[in-house]
Parts: structure tokens; C-alpha cells; sequence
């Protein structure tokens, strides 16, 4: 399955995807913060070995036990590695987009031929996009507050009409896994394992996937989802880089803002995933797991705010609430 059968799945069967997060778009498709952000990280500054951290090497209780697919909790242990201290920008996207003329997933149309059935509307190019609704009835139905709309983009992340302008320290969204690995292939670098994004969250804290309430420094939704949300987090909306302290590692907004890829392949119950380039079975989307939560994840609809929350993202469906960073396996502090 594609990334349009995926995105059928979801908007035409109403085929439920807990807490994809997203962000919060007013009236002409512009982020809203509540405040100037003028305490967030400038990507743009210089900082040490081109903007990463190092996450030394250690082994801790992976997983969790508030959904399914969390568990089992298991022992895990990985090796040092650096790792981009913020999501990729998208100044950084749009640098890399400059040098190698790349064209994401999201910019191109799909091939009727290959995606029979589908309406038009989504075999042109196009991405999810995260709307607050006046009002909902239940929560099974997800087409209440996300719709594909064609044009949406990175560059234009709520559809035609809106824009990145003057939001180059926002992180990168509406891209998918292979626009992503391409970004970090050309950086020399590659996208995390599960494993690895959840060792540098916690951060060297044994107690870490112990905590299970809404965090107080990171940007998730702050009252009913998705009809009130307060902002009492500072902001109604993606955040840029950097609005709330760092980790013990040095690491921004590993949760909450936007969730994060990684590379390895989901199955609904973690230590299952198969290798990366292990072909989906017969009628199998592929589906890469995804961490951290972001802004729309609240109390009463989306607990994965924690190191230990996972889901399963379409490789090829791009939307406005996912993002990444890189890694890099070589090299010591």
C-alpha cells in the first residue's frame, strides 16, 4: 500500500491513527504562536560539530505500558553516537533542496495507474493538513480535523496559501521517511533506530519512561482535543527550534513540537520490526515508527508525550505534525 492507499485508508474509511498531532494553522494558513518566541534557539548559530550532541553509549528499560504497542518493556542497549541537538529546520531543508534540486514526496503527483480508485483530488500532489474544528462528533472519525489538501507542501505546509517565510528556524514538516534519509544521506548521516531516539530522550535517566504526565517543558496541547486548546505552553501551534530547555544530553523538543522519524519499520508491538529493507507483506503498507509525540498530543486523546510512546507512520504519506533529525555513527566527542 502507497502513500495515497494509506491516506485513503485513513480519510475515506476513516480508518483511525491515534494522536497524529499537527499543527495549528489560523483563517489564511499561518502558524499562531502566542508569544514572539524571542527565548528559542537561532539554528543558524554557530555550535559545536555542526550542530550535534553527543549521546554516549548505555542501556536502559525501552518501551512503555499506556497503549499496546508500547510494550513489552524490554532491555535495550545501544552504542555512542551524534545527534542533531533540534529537528531539521527548515532553513537546513531548504539548503539542501537549494544544492541538490530534490523534489519531496509531497511535490509530485501520483500515478493513477498505480493508485486505482483513488479521487482525484489525491492523485494530485498534495499532504495532510491539521484543522481545528468548531465542534466534533466522536473521535473515531479523524476527517473531522485533517484533510489532504492539494499544494500542501514543506514550503507551503497548510496548502497553497500559506507559507515558510520568515519561519526558517521552524522545523521541517510535510516531508516522509524518503525525503528525510535523502536529506541525511546528503549530510553524510542517517536517521535514528528506535532504539537510539529513545536512549538520547531519557536522557541517562533510569526513571525517565517512568513519567507519565503531560510534560511542563514542551509544546503539546493544553486542554480538549482538538475544539480548546489554552496555549498555556506558550504557543497554539508548531513552535520554532529550541522554545523549551534542553535534555541532560543537550537535545531540544525530543518531545512534544513535532513527532520524529526514525528508521526503523513498525509492527504493532515492539522488538518485531523487521529490517529496513525488509519488503511489506502481500497488501501491507509500509509503515516506519515515529516518536515523541507532538503539539497536539493531550490528555484526553493522545498520551505520547514520553520516551517509550511509538506509532506507526505511511513511508510515503506526508503531514504537518511530523518532522526528523539526524544521527552520526562515527566519530567520538
Amino acid at each position: 500500500m502507497t502513500r495515497a492507499d494509506g491516506l485513503a485508508a485513513a480519510l475515506i474509511a476513516a480508518v483511525a491513527l491515534v494522536c497524529l498531532g499537527g499543527a495549528f494553522f489560523g483563517t489564511r494558513g499561518d502558524v499562531v504562536p502566542i508569544n514572539l518566541a524571542a527565548r528559542c534557539l537561532d539554528p543558524a548559530a554557530p555550535a559545536p560539530h555542526q550542530g550535534m550532541v553527543w549521546i554516549p553509549a548505555g542501556g536502559y528499560e525501552a518501551g512503555d505500558t499506556i497503549y499496546p504497542e508500547e510494550g513489552p518493556v524490554t532491555r535495550a542497549r545501544v552504542g555512542g553516537f551524534w545527534m542533531d541537538r533540534h529537528e531539521v529546520s527548515n532553513g537546513e531543508f531548504a539548503t539542501f533542496v537549494a544544492a541538490t534540486g530534490y523534489i519531496t514526496q509531497a511535490e509530485r503527483a501520483l500515478d493513477p495507474a498505480t493508485h486505482p480508485g483513488l479521487p482525484p483530488d489525491m492523485l494530485r500532489p498534495g499532504a495532510v493538513v491539521f484543522f481545528m474544528p468548531k465542534q466534533v462528533q466522536g473521535m473515531a472519525d479523524i476527517s473531522q480535523w485533517w484533510r489532504f489538501v492539494p499544494g500542501a507542501n514543506w514550503r507551503h505546509p497548510a496548502g497553497p496559501q500559506s507559507s515558510i517565510v520568515g519561519r526558517a528556524n521552524y522545523p521541517v514538516v510535510e516531508v516522509t521517511h524518503d525525503d528525510a534519509l535523502a536529506y541525511a544521506r546528503w549530510r553524510g548521516r542517517d536517521l535514528p533506530s528506535e532504539a537510539e531516539w529513545e536512549w538520547a530522550a531519557r536522557a541517562g535517566d533510569a526513571k525517565a519512561g517512568d513519567d507519565h504526565d503531560q510534560p511542563g517543558n514542551a509544546n503539546t496541547w493544553q486542554g480538549i482535543f482538538p475544539v480548546l486548546n489554552s496555549g498555556a505552553d506558550g504557543f497554539v501551534g508548531l513552535a520554532p527550534a529550541g522554545c523549551y530547555a534542553a535534555n541532560a544530553y543537550g537535545l531540544y523538543d525530543m518531545i512534544g513540537n513535532v513527532w520524529e522519524m526514525t528508521d526503523d519499520v513498525y509492527r504493532p508491538r515492539r522488538g518485531e520490526a523487521p529490517a529496513p529493507d525488509a519488503m511489506p507483506a502481500m497488501g501491507e503498507e509500509r509503515r516506519y515508527v515515529i516518536k515523541g509525540g507532538s503539539f497536539l498530543c493531550a490528555p484526553n486523546y493522545c498520551m505520547r508525550y514520553r520516551s517509550g510512546s511509538r506509532e506507526g507512520q505511511e513511508a510515503d504519506l506526508a503531514a504537518s505534525h511530523l518532522g526528523f533529525r539526524t544521527i552520526l555513527r562515527r566519530g567520538t566527542p
